[in-house]
C-alpha cells in the first residue's frame, strides 16, 4: 500500500451529502463510495444523514458530511475549486458532461496555455471543479 493521501478535500452539505457522493461516483473515473457512517438517534445532527462519508477515485479520497439543518452553513464558492487532471480527452469529456448536468459552466472547454482543454464548472451541488486535459 502506498503513502496515505495527506491533503483530503472535505465537503460539507446541508442534507444532500449522500446524493452528492452517488453523483460523483458516476461522474468521476473509477469512483466509488467506500464508506458512509450515518447520524444515529441521540447523536447531534439529523438522524440518517451522513456523519462521515468517503469517496475514492484514481487513488484519491474525498470526504463528506451533512451539517444539521439548524446549523448555518456557508455555500460553496467558486474561489475554492477541485482541480482534476484528466488522463485523456475521453475522460475529460465524460467528466465535463457529467459535472455540467444541472450545474453551470463558468468557462470552457477551451485551450489554455499548455492544456488542450480546460473548464470551470459549478456542479448541481455548488461545488466548483476544474477539469483539465493535455
Amino acid at each position: 500500500m502506498g503513502e496515505r493521501q495527506r491533503l483530503v478535500p472535505f465537503l460539507t452539505f446541508h442534507g444532500d451529502a449522500e446524493e452528492a457522493m452517488d453523483f460523483y461516483s458516476v461522474v468521476l473515473p473509477d469512483a466509488k463510495v467506500t464508506s458512509i457512517v450515518r447520524v444515529e438517534k441521540g447523536m447531534p445532527g439529523d438522524e440518517g444523514k451522513v456523519l462521515h462519508g468517503e469517496l475514492s477515485f484514481a487513488g484519491e479520497r474525498i470526504m463528506f458530511m451533512d451539517m444539521a439543518k439548524e446549523n448555518e452553513l456557508p455555500p460553496f464558492a467558486w474561489s475554492m475549486s477541485l482541480y482534476l487532471d484528466c488522463k485523456d480527452e475521453a475522460e475529460f469529456d465524460a467528466v465535463f458532461e457529467g459535472l455540467r448536468r444541472g450545474g453551470t459552466v463558468m468557462m470552457g472547454p477551451e485551450p489554455v496555455m499548455q492544456f488542450r482543454k480546460v473548464a470551470w464548472v459549478v456542479d448541481k451541488f455548488g461545488v466548483t471543479w476544474q477539469p483539465v486535459w493535455g
